[in-house]
Protein backbone atom coordinates (compact mmCIF):
# COMPACT_ATOMS: atom_id res chain seq x y z
CA UNK A 1 0.00 0.00 0.00
CA UNK A 2 1.40 3.41 -0.82
CA UNK A 3 1.41 6.52 1.22
CA UNK A 4 -0.19 8.20 -1.34
CA UNK A 5 -3.40 5.99 -1.55
CA UNK A 6 -4.27 6.87 2.20
CA UNK A 7 -7.04 9.26 2.57
CA UNK A 8 -6.35 11.30 5.23
CA UNK A 9 -9.65 13.38 7.19
CA UNK A 10 -8.82 16.94 8.41
CA UNK A 11 -9.37 17.62 12.60
CA UNK A 12 -10.79 20.77 13.86
CA UNK A 13 -8.44 23.37 15.28
CA UNK A 14 -7.90 22.86 19.31
CA UNK A 15 -5.65 24.91 21.50
CA UNK A 16 -1.60 23.80 21.09
CA UNK A 17 -0.57 21.48 23.97
CA UNK A 18 3.32 22.51 23.28
CA UNK A 19 2.93 26.24 22.81
CA UNK A 20 0.95 29.14 24.30
CA UNK A 21 -1.33 30.96 22.93
CA UNK A 22 -1.12 28.68 19.67
CA UNK A 23 -4.26 26.75 18.19
CA UNK A 24 -3.26 23.48 16.50
CA UNK A 25 -4.71 20.64 14.33
CA UNK A 26 -4.34 17.39 12.89
CA UNK A 27 -4.61 15.07 9.77
CA UNK A 28 -5.80 11.79 10.94
CA UNK A 29 -5.60 8.53 8.35
CA UNK A 30 -9.12 7.58 7.26
CA UNK A 31 -10.22 5.16 10.50
CA UNK A 32 -11.96 2.72 7.62
CA UNK A 33 -8.62 1.76 6.34
CA UNK A 34 -7.06 -1.20 7.66
CA UNK A 35 -3.60 -0.82 9.43
CA UNK A 36 -1.35 -2.78 10.69
CA UNK A 37 2.52 -2.83 12.05
CA UNK A 38 4.18 -2.56 8.71
CA UNK A 39 2.28 0.60 7.42
CA UNK A 40 2.61 1.95 10.80
CA UNK A 41 6.35 1.91 10.42
CA UNK A 42 5.98 3.54 7.28
CA UNK A 43 3.56 6.35 8.32
CA UNK A 44 6.18 6.71 11.00
CA UNK A 45 8.57 7.65 9.03
CA UNK A 46 6.80 10.28 7.08
CA UNK A 47 5.73 12.05 10.58
CA UNK A 48 2.87 10.18 11.84
CA UNK A 49 1.97 9.27 15.16
CA UNK A 50 -0.95 7.28 17.21
CA UNK A 51 -3.39 8.24 19.79
CA UNK A 52 -5.33 4.84 20.35
CA UNK A 53 -6.45 3.39 17.12
CA UNK A 54 -5.93 7.15 15.29
CA UNK A 55 -2.87 7.39 13.35
CA UNK A 56 -2.37 11.31 12.73
CA UNK A 57 0.59 13.80 11.99
CA UNK A 58 0.27 17.49 13.09
CA UNK A 59 -1.62 19.77 9.85
CA UNK A 60 -1.87 23.45 11.31
CA UNK A 61 -2.86 26.32 9.30
CA UNK A 62 0.24 28.80 10.06
CA UNK A 63 3.02 26.75 11.97
CA UNK A 64 5.01 23.73 11.19
CA UNK A 65 7.06 23.63 15.08
CA UNK A 66 6.87 19.83 15.47
CA UNK A 67 9.25 17.69 13.89
CA UNK A 68 9.67 14.53 14.04
CA UNK A 69 12.51 12.53 15.99
CA UNK A 70 14.06 9.13 16.22
CA UNK A 71 17.27 7.87 17.90
CA UNK A 72 20.46 6.36 15.38
CA UNK A 73 20.45 2.78 18.43
CA UNK A 74 23.44 1.47 16.64
CA UNK A 75 25.24 5.23 17.37
CA UNK A 76 23.88 5.76 20.19
CA UNK A 77 26.10 6.29 23.67
CA UNK A 78 24.21 7.36 27.06
CA UNK A 79 25.77 10.93 27.99
CA UNK A 80 27.07 11.22 31.28
CA UNK A 81 23.94 12.36 33.18
CA UNK A 82 21.97 9.30 31.23
CA UNK A 83 24.92 7.05 32.75
CA UNK A 84 23.84 7.76 36.21
CA UNK A 85 20.45 7.65 35.76
CA UNK A 86 21.20 3.88 34.51
CA UNK A 87 23.02 3.33 37.56
CA UNK A 88 20.42 4.39 40.10
CA UNK A 89 18.15 2.40 38.70
CA UNK A 90 20.42 -0.25 38.76
CA UNK A 91 17.99 -2.23 41.16
CA UNK A 92 14.68 -2.09 38.44
CA UNK A 93 13.41 -5.00 36.45
CA UNK A 94 11.74 -4.51 33.04
CA UNK A 95 8.71 -6.78 32.97
CA UNK A 96 6.63 -6.88 29.50
CA UNK A 97 2.96 -6.93 30.26
CA UNK A 98 0.23 -7.52 26.76
CA UNK A 99 -2.33 -5.29 28.33
CA UNK A 100 -2.78 -2.39 31.17
CA UNK A 101 -4.44 -3.20 34.89
CA UNK A 102 -5.96 -1.58 37.54
CA UNK A 103 -2.40 -1.17 38.95
CA UNK A 104 -1.24 0.69 35.88
CA UNK A 105 -4.56 2.75 36.20
CA UNK A 106 -3.56 3.40 39.72
CA UNK A 107 -0.18 5.06 39.10
CA UNK A 108 -1.36 6.72 35.75
CA UNK A 109 -3.92 8.98 37.83
CA UNK A 110 -1.03 9.59 40.63
CA UNK A 111 1.11 10.91 37.57
CA UNK A 112 -1.30 13.11 35.85
CA UNK A 113 -2.40 14.39 39.51
CA UNK A 114 1.03 15.39 40.24
CA UNK A 115 2.51 16.55 36.68
CA UNK A 116 -0.49 17.48 34.29
CA UNK A 117 -2.88 18.77 36.45
CA UNK A 118 -5.43 20.97 34.33
CA UNK A 119 -3.95 19.18 31.03
CA UNK A 120 -7.47 17.73 30.07
CA UNK A 121 -6.93 14.13 30.70
CA UNK A 122 -9.06 12.86 33.31
CA UNK A 123 -7.47 10.34 35.46
CA UNK A 124 -11.34 9.34 36.83
CA UNK A 125 -11.83 7.79 33.03
CA UNK A 126 -10.58 4.37 32.93
CA UNK A 127 -11.75 4.25 29.70
CA UNK A 128 -10.38 6.86 28.34
CA UNK A 129 -6.91 5.76 29.52
CA UNK A 130 -7.12 2.09 27.73
CA UNK A 131 -8.25 3.76 24.59
CA UNK A 132 -5.60 6.45 24.56
CA UNK A 133 -2.81 4.05 25.25
CA UNK A 134 -4.30 0.57 23.42
CA UNK A 135 -4.12 -0.60 19.93
CA UNK A 136 -6.24 -2.85 18.13
CA UNK A 137 -4.42 -2.87 14.91
CA UNK A 138 -0.66 -2.84 16.59
CA UNK A 139 1.95 -4.70 17.98
CA UNK A 140 2.06 -2.66 21.32
CA UNK A 141 3.97 -3.76 24.48
CA UNK A 142 3.62 -2.33 28.03
CA UNK A 143 6.53 -2.10 29.60
CA UNK A 144 6.81 -2.29 33.63
CA UNK A 145 9.63 -1.18 35.58
CA UNK A 146 9.62 -2.45 38.79
CA UNK A 147 11.82 -1.97 42.22
CA UNK A 148 11.03 -5.70 43.88
CA UNK A 149 7.35 -5.94 43.72
CA UNK A 150 6.92 -2.12 43.34
CA UNK A 151 5.97 -0.37 40.21
CA UNK A 152 7.85 2.05 39.33
CA UNK A 153 6.63 3.59 36.37
CA UNK A 154 4.81 2.05 32.75
CA UNK A 155 6.25 2.51 29.06
CA UNK A 156 3.87 2.13 26.43
CA UNK A 157 5.88 1.28 23.17
CA UNK A 158 4.79 0.29 19.85
CA UNK A 159 7.31 -2.66 17.59
CA UNK A 160 7.11 -1.76 14.13
CA UNK A 161 9.72 -3.14 11.91
CA UNK A 162 12.73 -0.57 11.86
CA UNK A 163 12.12 0.09 15.53
CA UNK A 164 10.32 0.98 18.55
CA UNK A 165 7.85 3.95 18.71
CA UNK A 166 7.82 5.65 22.29
CA UNK A 167 4.16 6.65 22.67
CA UNK A 168 3.92 7.54 26.60
CA UNK A 169 5.23 6.91 29.81
CA UNK A 170 3.89 7.63 33.38
CA UNK A 171 5.44 7.08 36.43
CA UNK A 172 5.67 7.18 40.11
CA UNK A 173 5.69 11.54 40.64
CA UNK A 174 7.29 10.79 44.51
CA UNK A 175 10.78 9.42 42.84
CA UNK A 176 12.30 12.01 41.12
CA UNK A 177 15.99 11.32 41.53
CA UNK A 178 15.71 8.17 39.19
CA UNK A 179 14.60 10.00 35.95
CA UNK A 180 12.41 7.50 34.98
CA UNK A 181 10.74 8.70 31.71
CA UNK A 182 14.75 9.26 30.83
CA UNK A 183 15.25 5.55 32.13
CA UNK A 184 12.25 4.51 30.10
CA UNK A 185 13.80 5.59 26.96
CA UNK A 186 17.13 4.14 27.39
CA UNK A 187 15.80 0.88 27.75
CA UNK A 188 14.08 1.11 24.70
CA UNK A 189 17.07 1.95 23.10
CA UNK A 190 18.98 -0.85 24.68
CA UNK A 191 16.29 -3.37 23.96
CA UNK A 192 16.34 -2.19 20.43
CA UNK A 193 19.88 -2.83 19.81
CA UNK A 194 20.06 -5.96 21.42
CA UNK A 195 17.37 -7.08 18.69
CA UNK A 196 19.44 -5.03 16.05
CA UNK A 197 16.44 -2.53 15.08
CA UNK A 198 18.08 0.84 14.00
CA UNK A 199 15.56 3.25 15.39
CA UNK A 200 13.39 4.46 18.53
CA UNK A 201 10.89 7.14 17.28
CA UNK A 202 10.49 9.51 20.40
CA UNK A 203 7.12 11.55 18.90
CA UNK A 204 7.56 15.20 18.22
CA UNK A 205 10.04 17.76 19.46
CA UNK A 206 9.50 21.69 19.49
CA UNK A 207 12.29 23.75 19.48
CA UNK A 208 11.03 26.36 21.51
CA UNK A 209 8.71 24.34 23.64
CA UNK A 210 11.45 23.84 27.18
CA UNK A 211 9.42 20.60 28.11
CA UNK A 212 10.45 18.70 25.08
CA UNK A 213 14.49 19.63 25.48
CA UNK A 214 14.84 16.14 27.12
CA UNK A 215 14.61 14.91 23.47
CA UNK A 216 17.92 16.43 22.29
CA UNK A 217 19.57 14.18 25.00
CA UNK A 218 19.44 11.12 23.25
CA UNK A 219 22.00 11.62 20.36
CA UNK A 220 22.65 11.44 17.68
CA UNK A 221 19.22 12.24 16.94
CA UNK A 222 17.42 12.44 13.95
CA UNK A 223 15.09 14.95 12.75
CA UNK A 224 12.51 14.72 10.03
CA UNK A 225 12.95 17.61 7.17
CA UNK A 226 11.44 18.57 3.66
CA UNK A 227 14.51 16.54 2.42
CA UNK A 228 14.05 13.26 4.10
CA UNK A 229 16.11 12.25 7.67
CA UNK A 230 19.04 14.65 9.42
CA UNK A 231 20.99 14.47 12.01
CA UNK A 232 20.84 17.07 14.33
CA UNK A 233 24.35 17.07 14.31
CA UNK A 234 24.64 17.54 10.69
CA UNK A 235 22.02 20.16 9.72
CA UNK A 236 23.94 22.89 7.78
CA UNK A 237 25.36 25.57 10.28
CA UNK A 238 23.80 28.69 10.35
CA UNK A 239 20.73 26.70 9.67
CA UNK A 240 17.87 26.97 12.62
CA UNK A 241 15.44 24.56 13.23
CA UNK A 242 13.17 27.63 12.55
CA UNK A 243 13.82 28.07 8.66
CA UNK A 244 13.02 24.56 8.49
CA UNK A 245 9.70 24.72 10.62
CA UNK A 246 9.10 28.08 9.98
CA UNK A 247 5.08 29.48 9.60
CA UNK A 248 3.83 28.67 5.63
Amino acid sequence: MKLQSLRLLLGSSHACGYLPQRNARSAFVDPSHPLNSALYGSLLDQGFRRSGNYAYRPMCLLCRSCLSVRIAVRDFRPDRSQRRCLRVNADVSLHLKGRLGDEHYALYRRYLQARHTGGGMDPDDSDAFREFLGCGWGHTEFWEFRRGRELLAVAVVDHVPQGYSAVYTFFAPDEPGRSLGTYAILKQVEQARLLGLPYVYLGYWVPSSEKMDYKKRFQPLEVLQPSGWVRMDRIAAGESFADNAASK
